[in-house]
């Protein structure tokens, strides 16, 4: 699996060098920003029927980020 590097520190799956420990990654255009997923933890279950074209990072979101459980 190639590295994935994230600076959202309060994403559960955020490690210590901004590396991210997501198991599957889902990145969408910022045109569904707001769609709703089946995701779970280590195992997500994402749509991938659709394909979706971005200018540039900046029209991008990672829908894998899921907050930090306080312990």
């Amino acid at each position: 699996m190639p590295s994935v590097k994230c600076a959202v520190a309060n994403c559960e799956y955020w490690a210590q060098g901004n590396n991210c420990n997501a198991g599957t990654i889902m990145i969408e255009v910022d045109a569904h920003a707001n769609a709703t997923y089946n995701e779970e933890f280590a195992n997500e279950s994402f749509d991938t029927s659709h394909h979706d074209v971005a200018k540039k990072a900046a029209n991008t979101c990672c829908h894998t980020f899921t907050p930090k459980k306080n312990s």
